[in-house]
């Protein structure tokens, strides 16, 4: 396939003829695809080993440091969204442009519907998953870590920010950013069914991503929300928003149980 012709806002989408304002109304398409996708991919399972093997198995019965969260947890999803925009700025117009996170507070107001929305439906779906399969298959690989180990206060308040706020910006800039730029990049019949193949890809590689087989389904069911925002809004903006929302209430229930509050 080659590759498309200059982007343009994408049309139908919201403020679609503000999404260039104050920039040149004609740019070049990027030069970066799935091979910045793959790379960024790498960095992130190789940065993620070398930080394990750093940092060691956390002494039993001992509150998780503040060095094992910042590093085990967050490093890597750091360092591979880091990388994601380099590739933009070194490969293409960068990530305001590349990866449109230009800003537009219709974006917040769609993100927190889709977010909401997104709630419920992994509310739902945890109650029957745990019914089904028991809450042992259902928890996350962080939920693991932590599991019935206190943390101090900073770093549980860190854990807080990463779930909540970081961890969906930098995940958002690797699979509904350049992840979807690489198939919007493609030449497909219409922008439409590009975008289309973009949030169908992208909503099943966030999922196998995470490399918890057992949990893939539900995190399918997490991801179409956060796709969606992703695909009305045009930006990446929206899908941040629903992103962040849809992980609000774990991240405070996290924070609550690695405090020793779960009881109350």
């Amino acid at each position: 396939m080659t590759t498309s012709q200059p982007r343009e806002p994408l049309p139908g989408t919201p403020d679609a003829a503000e999404e260039l304002a104050g920039l040149p109304r004609e740019f070049p398409p990027h030069r970066w695809g799935f091979g910045a996708f793959l790379l960024v991919e790498a960095v992130l399972l190789a940065s993620a080993a070398f930080v394990s093997v750093l940092v060691g198995d956390p002494a039993p019965g001992q509150p998780l440091p503040i060095r094992t969260v910042l590093l085990g947890t967050m490093l890597p999803t750091m360092i591979a969204a880091g990388v994601a925009v380099l590739a933009t700025s070194l490969r293409g117009n960068g990530p305001v442009i590349d990866l449109r996170l230009r800003w537009r507070w219709s974006d917040v107001k769609a993100g927190l519907k889709f977010g909401l929305l997104g709630l419920v439906l992994t509310s739902l779906s945890a109650y029957v998953w745990t019914e089904l399969v028991g809450n042992a298959d259902a928890t996350s690989a962080i939920s693991a870590l932590i599991d019935d180990r206190k943390m101090s206060v900073s770093a549980a308040v860190v854990m807080f920010v990463y779930l909540w706020l970081a961890g969906p910006i930098c995940e958002e800039i690797i699979y509904r950013g350049l992840l979807w730029g690489a198939v919007e990049r493609l030449q497909w019949r219409s922008e439409r069914w590009g975008r289309i193949a973009a949030f169908l890809l992208s909503t099943a590689v966030f999922a196998a991503s995470h490399l918890e087989p057992l949990r893939t389904t539900l995190l399918l069911v997490i991801a179409v929300p956060i796709g969606l925002a992703r695909f009305a809004t045009g930006r990446l903006a929206g899908s941040v928003v629903a992103h962040a929302v849809n992980n609000f209430l774990p991240a405070v229930a996290i924070l609550f149980g690695a405090l020793g509050l779960s009881s109350f």
